[in-house]
């Protein structure tokens, strides 16, 4: 293998940056799209007839992005390479009649989305953001990135057990954040103060997709700096890491490939719906490129048959006090390099000619990399690799970033890895 690429510490500078300004789905998609746009790609509508031109295009629908480069000289077969990332996180999500409180305490009712480290929530300085739907259908994005709630947790004098016993958290009843003091609560306080906060009319909006966020900025840390600590790492830290491959594959025009990227909603719940890697969207946007170009079915058939997508999601790094918990000869370590994930029960897609594609192409970007395979004591977690290939019969390989804290409000990564993970996409989306 080659010397590892030169460090670019401002990769991690800018990563930090896109994770302070993507506290939703919603808003990672549009700082992509934004990104995306300053390299030359432009929008085109699900409801528009298409074309087969040449360049950089994509597609927004909700929390979910797919965007693709057609060099110049692309036939209808031509293959696609695809990076697969997922934009969602797990959090605290607010519920269709959110005004709540009790014995004077004003609070916002919410809903536990995915499998969030609870305690990682309690007595933190939580931001609200997300999607508001207008009465005229449209949708206007909204971030009060700024303390205003706060899930307390109660006092070790009232519950002595908790030093002994461990934290028990009541899902329903002891995870619903304050925000004020008051013992009026009225149906539209929290909404009414959203319109105010957007400069909206009241009674503008007639629908919202509302999620808490921890307001405390990404930073760095470690006696030399080299770690970094900050939200939502799963698992925007490979959709920037793609965003950043796609722009820099796009300023070539001899690729063998078509480029694309596809930054899917719902992978913390299943997947299953018209945002997530188990529906059509993805299949329908790489078909409709196919036919744009003039394309039949059996070009279609020819490209997929030659695909290739990295499902590039967040791994499990080697934890020091809980090293038991991991296999014993495969131990991944913070700023050793992007994992390739292996599970022969499929949990992840990898196999072995998927393992060579991602070997060649670190070894084309002077990357390092390492493999994560579970403990055979311990269940496997999975990610859309297996539903990407399953769907749509193309070869996928699961790989990623090797973190701790995985699933708390605040995750750890190495400074280098998210670097060397993005200079890896880079080598596999040129071929």
């Amino acid at each position: 293998m080659s010397e590892p690429s030169r460090f670019d510490r401002g990769h991690t500078d800018d990563l930090m940056s896109f994770l302070a300004a993507s506290p939703t789905p919603y808003h990672a998609v549009a700082n992509s799209a934004e990104r995306l746009e300053k390299a030359g790609f432009r929008q085109v509508a699900e409801t528009d007839a298409w074309d087969g031109t040449s360049g950089g295009k994509y597609v927004l629908r909700g929390g979910a992005i797919v965007a693709w480069f057609v060099p110049e000289g692309a036939v209808p077969h031509t293959p696609f390479r695809i990076v697969g990332a997922h934009t969602d996180s797990p959090n605290l999500r607010v519920k269709p009649r959110p005004d709540t409180g009790a014995h004077g305490w004003r609070q916002v009712a919410v809903e536990i989305y995915g499998g969030p480290l609870l305690n990682s929530w309690l007595d933190r300085d939580l931001g609200l953001a997300g999607r508001l739907t207008l009465r005229d259908g449209t949708t206007r994005l909204v971030n009060v990135d700024r303390p205003l709630l706060r899930v307390p947790q109660l006092a070790v004098h009232l519950d002595r057990s908790v030093s002994t016993d461990g934290l028990k958290l009541d899902k329903q009843r002891h995870l619903q954040p304050i925000w004020g003091l008051g013992d009026d609560i009225r149906d539209g306080d929290l909404i009414a103060f959203l319109e105010e906060e957007s400069g909206l009319a009241p009674g503008e909006v007639t629908g919202w997709d509302l999620m808490t966020h921890s307001v405390e900025a990404p930073a760095y840390l470690g006696r030399g700096q080299e770690l970094v600590a900050g939200p939502r790492m799963d698992n925007l830290l490979s959709m920037h890491a793609g965003v950043a491959a796609l722009g820099s594959a796009a300023t070539r025009e001899d690729l063998p490939y078509i480029p694309v990227l596809a930054g899917f909603d719902h992978e913390e719940n299943g997947s299953q719906s018209d945002t997530g890697a188990d529906g059509p969207l993805l299949g329908g946007v790489l078909e409709r490129s196919v036919f744009a170009r003039g394309g039949s079915y059996e070009d279609r058939a020819r490209a997929f048959a030659g695909t290739v997508c990295l499902s590039s999601d967040t791994g499990h790094a080697v934890h020091p006090n809980y090293a038991e918990r991991h296999d014993p000869t495969h131990h991944p370590r913070v700023n050793g390099g992007p994992i390739l994930k292996v599970n022969v029960n499929n949990r992840y897609a990898t196999d072995g000619s998927g393992r060579a594609v991602f070997a060649a192409a670190c070894e084309k970007a002077g990357v390092p990399f390492q493999t994560f395979v579970s403990n055979n004591s311990m269940p496997c977690g999975t990610t859309i690799g297996p539903i990407t290939a399953a769907r749509h019969g193309i070869k996928t390989v699961d790989i990623g970033v090797a973190i701790l804290s995985m699933h708390s409000a605040r995750e750890l990564c190495g400074d280098r890895d998210p670097f060397l993970l993005a200079n890896a996409l880079v080598a596999f989306l040129e071929g």
